[in-house]
């Protein structure tokens, strides 16, 4: 990354905003051919469990609001690492000071793109991402209107990710409100981003409000390296 970010900022990082939580199960073989996963993730990748995509409008963050695309594909385990992890294995964001930060505090391989939001009404709207002028992940979604609580409590979000020789392990925490979401559309250009399309959908959540805090990580230094 030659470019110079704006603000670097260390964590921890408080966060604030508004979001779609997709849930998945994705075969290994999808996971494996199709899911951008890098060499160390590879070798560590275990499915069975569900896996997310996750559409994230940040109104507040140690580098100003922004947004997210991300796609974690499931659990992976780690030597010397106990238990299971979640990983990233592709993300997109709309500030490069978000992609340098998340890239040197977490290890989170972030690339910049640009967002757009197309209201339809109180319930439903279309978000599209896009580098330039094409657009390569486009959602139509509707809300329920019933909400409930939401909280990494039942849910905890271990990831692990690797920088440079390093290994970055980040225990994030979150909660708010949330609603179940219909999907309407989905187009995906798997170019750019894995065609969940062709995965199993078991649920979508629309989070309202949240709050979340990532942490200093944990860092298991040199630890491809030694391994």
């Amino acid at each position: 990354m030659s470019q110079t970010p704006t603000q670097m900022a260390p964590p921890p990082w408080n966060l604030e905003g508004n979001g779609y939580i997709f849930l998945f199960h994705f075969p290994k073989a999808f996971v494996e051919g199709q899911g951008f996963l890098d060499a160390y993730q590879y070798d560590t990748f275990k499915s069975g469990l569900v896996g997310t995509v996750m559409l994230v409008d940040y109104s507040t963050s140690a580098v100003g609001p922004y947004k997210e695309l991300l796609f974690v594909p499931g659990k992976f385990n780690f030597k010397k690492v106990p238990n299971f992890t979640w990983g990233v294995s592709k993300i997109y964001v709309s500030s490069y000071d978000s992609v340098w930060n998340g890239r040197e505090n977490w290890g989170i391989p972030k690339e910049l793109a640009n967002f757009e939001t197309h209201t339809i009404n109180k319930s439903e709207e279309i978000i599209e991402v896009k580098i330039g002028d094409e657009v390569f992940f486009r959602v139509h979604l509707k809300k329920r209107k019933f909400t409930f609580p939401i909280s990494t409590r039942f849910f905890p979000l271990r990831l692990a990710q690797k920088l440079r020789g390093d290994l970055i392990i980040t225990n994030s925490m979150a909660k708010g409100r949330a609603s179940f979401a219909k999907l309407l559309d989905l187009q995906i250009n798997s170019q750019y981003f894995p065609d969940v399309s062709k995965a199993k959908l078991l649920a979508i959540l629309a989070v309202k409000d949240f709050k979340m805090t990532f942490p200093i990580p944990k860092i298991l230094n040199d630890y491809f390296i030694k391994s």
